[in-house]
């Protein structure tokens, strides 16, 4: 979720409140609500009145993964699929989160 946060922040060229970016990420409140806030204190993300963007950390992170968006938008291709890089940053991710170890208390 973190990972699509990130894209969708990054293109949407200004700052999006708490319901455009849930609609655009495709995620529940309560899920949106912790990435935030982890977000936000890791110093990635941050709230200004128009909504949440990008902070210059964020900015930085973003430049670094664009070229896993650009080996994603290739790959796509490769799959016939019709350039949907967001698709495949979406399977991406659920690998990552679903082999990233989980601590005893989950």
């Amino acid at each position: 979720m973190s990972l699509r946060v990130l894209w969708e922040l990054a293109h949407a060229g200004q700052p999006l409140t708490f319901r455009e970016l849930q609609a655009v990420a495709e995620t529940n409140p309560s899920l949106l609500n912790t990435r935030l806030k982890e977000m936000r204190a890791a110093a990635i993300v941050v709230h200004h009145t128009g909504g949440y963007g990008l902070s210059e950390e964020g900015k930085a992170l973003v430049r670094l993964i664009m070229p896993l968006d650009e080996w994603a938008t290739a790959w796509g291709a490769r799959l016939g699929a019709e350039n949907d890089a967001p698709a495949a940053l979406h399977a991406i991710q659920d690998t990552l989160e679903r082999d990233r170890p989980r601590s005893k208390e989950s």
